[in-house]
């Protein structure tokens, strides 16, 4: 069973940094994407970042130059590393991967539990 784990979270003052990691286990294949959505209190989920087997990065409009996502493929892991935080960045930061078993026609979309961010103007 696949399960995604993610660590690093916590509480930081404005213009520190943090950094998230998320590791895959279960898995025996390689994932298409990994990335990181957050949720505010009150808010919809929104991606911040993702990234594919092959590196090509996205980023959500509102952490372009402040954060960056980084992929270990073969260790199915996933960073986030966030600069720059601003109070606007609190939320709940979820871990997220999809990709197609082996053994399956279809594709799945995995997620972690979530990860606390706080960010004190």
């Amino acid at each position: 069973q696949v399960r995604l784990a993610e660590s690093g979270g916590g509480l930081v003052q404005a213009g520190g940094s943090l950094r998230l990691s998320c590791v895959a286990t279960g898995s025996t294949f390689t994932f298409d994407d990994m990335g990181w959505y957050r949720q505010a209190p009150g808010k919809q989920r929104e991606l911040v970042a993702s990234i594919t087997a092959a590196g090509a990065r996205i980023y959500g409009d509102s952490v372009k130059g402040r954060f960056t996502i980084i992929r270990e493929t073969r260790e199915n892991t996933v960073y986030l590393q966030m600069n720059s935080l601003k109070s606007e960045d609190t939320g709940v930061y979820y871990c997220n991967a999809d990709g197609r078993p082996p053994s399956s026609a279809l594709a799945y979309d995995y997620w972690g539990q979530g990860t606390q961010v706080t960010v004190s103007s």
